[in-house]
């Protein structure tokens, strides 16, 4: 059975806590990602950024490009292990309404899986589509 380590992306572009709005803002248009781990210099995981975030809780509430990305990031983190099984992986996704989740060894990131990546495997396509049905309603319909 295949782990999240056996699928997850290695090479993961960070921001550091010390960046800016700004910086994070261009590594995900130079990268062409939309969330960005935010570590701190040993390379713990301190939170999150997506786009959404610097429009939301940034430029909509007309912070400068100076902000500080501690100021903007998510820091409630939902994680998981290098050997956590992708049914796991997807399960933690739909629980906490998430698309991507970092993973995560000793504190440190190793890498970062998404709902896309689950998508493609053959066995966890299923529990890939119940994450993101449960990520994308809305419960206000309900």
């Amino acid at each position: 059975m295949k782990t999240v380590k056996d699928i997850m992306t290695k090479d993961v572009s960070i921001c550091q806590t010390s960046d800016q709005l700004s910086d994070a803002a261009k590594l995900m248009k130079d990268k062409n990602v939309g969330a960005v781990p935010v570590c701190d210099d040993q390379g713990n995981v301190m939170g999150m950024v997506t786009d959404r975030d610097l429009v939301i809780r940034g430029y909509a509430d007309k912070k400068p490009d100076s902000t500080p990305i501690q100021q903007v990031m998510s820091d409630r983190m939902y994680n998981c292990a290098p050997d956590c099984s992708l049914e796991e992986a997807s399960r933690i996704m739909a629980d906490h309404q998430v698309r991507r989740l970092p993973v995560v060894e000793n504190g440190r990131l190793a890498g970062i899986i998404s709902l896309g990546d689950l998508s493609t495997e053959e066995m966890s396509d299923h529990a890939a589509g119940a994450a993101l049905q449960d990520i994308s309603e809305r419960p206000e319909l309900h």
